[in-house]
């Protein structure tokens, strides 16, 4: 089982009946179970898997009379869900129906792979293990390097094993019970169900995107917590969620603060470059996205280091523990060939929490209608030319910084806006809003402005801080 973990190929177990992880299975089957239908459907799916389970740990399969019926119950779960889904076709559909469609939604937006361990987990918390063994079969046969996947299968196998036909070796067991890498592939598993099971609400977004322009067409959202990357889809019905993906993050967390440690940075980032798999080792797998830490925030509270980005697994390996990286965003190759054909380089935002709050769109209109009055205001002192009033919206270390030119300081940055801005009627457009609290409460504002008569103009980045009831510029970044 060891080598299972290690190498990702299947080995039929010979010293175990996959008491560990087959308990971890149970669990899991029970878990996912709990999201179809009411409490009491729950509560009853539940105890089937435990039931199917204690069959498994008995010497049914030694058994003729018991194999039969195990299968003529079988039939009769089969022949029930076929007269279930006749009468759906023409009857409306009950809550518990209804759940049930919403779990198979959730599913859909998993990746392909990930969905198909979940069918698996299904089966067998239904009391249905040779058809979870077949699926579990076809999904190692398809993705050999699938590890837990493998695991799950291997201890599948070994239900089937009737007990005098076991091998009983106690050592052996108890090292592979404390084999850190069985621990990363329950937690694995774990964190998968979790956010296949707690769903975001329907028409919620993350509270980090209060407006997103139209011109940013996906936007990215990773919660450490769960294991998750969130892909959004932007278009003028707002942002809707499309896909999710199992990720893993930093080997020693959250929270970045200094070169090497191992950590993935929080905050609100753009994807800045999509690197080619040909210029790099076969480590980062399909390809690389890198994003913008350490962003102006970063900076100012002196955070440090490099090279955070969004990257694939090794050919050998399908994915990899929960806190596994060296401070990137870790993904399972075929999730990361569906993010690399929508980013958009410079206009995804990527955010990264450690546990994303999910509010309605409303909500999120709401809190951006107070922030824009203040730039709002930022605006018009600058149209009016009241160099001391402007000077007010603005932090006294205040930098803007342009392309690959050296920070500018506000002093200069005051005269020259109220020169380039005087007079003059501005539209801003492709407006963003990122909110970020994190310690302070800070604002990521993304918008192109056009002065009246002109074609085209800046587009600009600036990074806000709240002190008090006051929103205060302290960085400036001039985009194009």
């Amino acid at each position: 089982m060891a080598d299972i973990v290690r190498r990702g190929r299947l080995r039929k177990p010979a010293l175990r009946r996959g008491a560990n992880m087959l308990a971890a299975l149970m669990a899991a089957s029970a878990l996912l179970l709990a999201t179809h239908g009411t409490a009491a459907a729950a509560s009853t799916k539940s105890a089937s898997a435990k039931t199917s389970g204690t069959k498994a740990n008995k010497a049914s399969a030694s058994r003729p009379a018991a194999r039969e019926a195990k299968a003529r119950t079988a039939r009769k779960a089969s022949a029930a869900e076929a007269r279930t889904a006749a009468a759906a076709k023409g009857a409306p559909r009950s809550k518990a129906a209804a759940a049930s469609a919403s779990s198979s939604a959730a599913l859909q937006q998993a990746s392909s792979a990930e969905a198909r361990l979940i069918a698996v987990y299904e089966l067998f918390g239904r009391g249905q293990p040779r058809p979870a063994l077949a699926k579990a079969r076809d999904l190692v046969r398809d993705y050999p390097n699938f590890q837990l996947a493998q695991l799950v299968y291997a201890d599948l196998l070994a239900t089937q094993v009737p007990p005098a036909h076991a091998f009983s070796d106690a050592t052996g067991i108890g090292r592979l019970r404390s084999d850190p890498a069985m621990a990363d592939l329950r937690e694995e598993s774990r964190r998968r169900l979790q956010a296949l099971r707690e769903r975001p609400p329907a028409g919620t977004v993350p509270s980090q995107f209060l407006a997103l322009s139209t011109r940013s067409r996906y936007a990215i959202a990773v919660d450490a917590s769960r294991s998750r990357l969130y892909l959004l889809e932007n278009s003028d019905k707002g942002l809707q969620l499309v896909a999710d993906y199992y990720v893993s993050v930093g080997k020693s967390g959250i929270g970045k603060a200094t070169e090497g440690d191992a950590r993935t940075p929080l905050g609100v980032y753009y994807v800045t470059s999509s690197l080619d798999p040909k210029s790099l080792r076969d480590f980062y797998g399909a390809g690389a996205l890198p994003i913008n830490y350490p962003n102006p925030y970063d900076v100012r509270r002196g955070k440090t280091g490099s090279g955070i980005w969004l990257h694939g697994t090794p050919p050998q390996q399908f994915s990899r523990a929960p806190l596994a990286s060296d401070g990137c965003v870790v993904m399972a190759n075929p999730d990361l060939k569906q993010l690399l054909r929508k980013v958009q380089i410079g206009a995804t935002p990527v955010v990264t929490a450690s546990s994303l709050q999910w509010i309605a769109r409303p909500q999120a209109e709401k809190e951006a209608q107070t922030f824009t009055s203040a730039i709002s205001a930022w605006k018009d002192a600058r149209a009016n030319g009241n160099e001391a009033q402007l000077k007010k919206f603005y932090l006294p270390d205040f930098q803007r910084s342009s392309g690959n030119k050296k920070n500018t300081d506000g002093f200069s940055v005051l005269h020259d806006e109220v020169e380039y801005a005087q007079g003059k009627r501005v539209q801003f457009k492709d407006v963003s809003f990122l909110h970020w609290r994190d310690g302070d409460d800070t604002m990521v504002a993304t918008f192109g402005e056009v002065f009246e008569g002109e074609k085209s103009g800046r587009t600009r980045r600036q990074y806000w801080l709240r002190q008090g009831s006051e929103w205060k510029l302290f960085h400036e970044e001039i985009l194009g």
